[in-house]
């Protein structure tokens, strides 16, 4: 049986197929204050520029490609049981080849009924004022803003409990509730933590092995660690 891997990924893997985050410099989004076009309150107070800037992040999906990072988690699959608990909103992994993949903060290509927040559509083009659902209610992008709840947390934590691996990439480990999955793994659980610019994580019981590279680099490095036949027996 395939050890477990668990993957929480974050803005740092996809910024390096060119997929900006607001937290990079400014507090900016793409020139836009995060209150303005991720809140329910920028949703009610200006429907039309929140639906302009997701429509703009939907056709800019469509000119970026998963990297070198993406692409190799998926190629683990064939030597772990890889599941990939995202902060992200684009369906990079799925396009690399992930398998199990679960997006905690919503999905770009999906939007919703503003009634009813079960009924999710697959959305690939743009998005506009007058697009309903089956039964009259205005579409909303798939996406969990500030302020909402998260309604897959249970279930990455489900995930996480079981991880024989946590792998934590390219996330500044600032949003929770996402930031607190750590948590929820078992203290003899090896952790590892891939960043370029690596922050003490508070109150952590486990082994931590942190690589302090970008996305891409520190994947393959934890590739090797993985399949280190010496490394691998060390971490058990």
């Amino acid at each position: 049986m395939k050890k477990k891997l668990v993957v929480l990924t974050g803005a740092g893997i996809s910024a390096e197929s060119g997929i900006k985050t607001f937290r990079d410099s400014d507090g900016l989004w793409e020139g836009h204050d995060v209150m303005e076009v991720a809140t329910p309150e920028g949703w009610r107070k200006n429907q039309e520029l929140v639906l302009d800037f997701y429509n703009k992040r939907r056709q800019q999906l469509k000119e970026v490609e998963p990297n070198l990072g993406h692409k190799i988690l998926a190629e683990l699959e064939q030597d772990f049981d890889v599941h990939i608990i995202t902060q992200n909103v684009d369906d990079l992994h799925e396009r690399a080849g992930s398998t199990k993949v679960l997006h905690l903060h919503g999905e770009l290509l999906k939007v919703r009924s503003t009634k009813n927040r079960n009924l999710i559509l697959d959305w690939k083009d743009d998005l506009y004022t007058g697009d309903f659902d089956e039964d009259g209610h205005q579409l909303r992008p798939h996406i969990v803003w500030f302020g909402e709840e998260v309604p897959a947390l249970e279930e990455a934590i489900a995930i996480t409990e079981t991880a024989d691996y946590f792998a934590v990439i390219g996330t500044s480990l600032q949003v929770y509730p996402a930031a607190g999955l750590i948590s929820y793994t078992y203290s003899i659980t090896p952790v590892f933590y891939i960043d370029p610019k690596p922050i003490a994580i508070p109150n952590i019981r486990n082994k931590v092995e942190v690589i302090a590279k970008v996305a891409s680099e520190g994947v393959a490095e934890l590739r090797e660690r993985l399949k280190s036949n010496s490394n691998f027996a060390d971490l058990h």
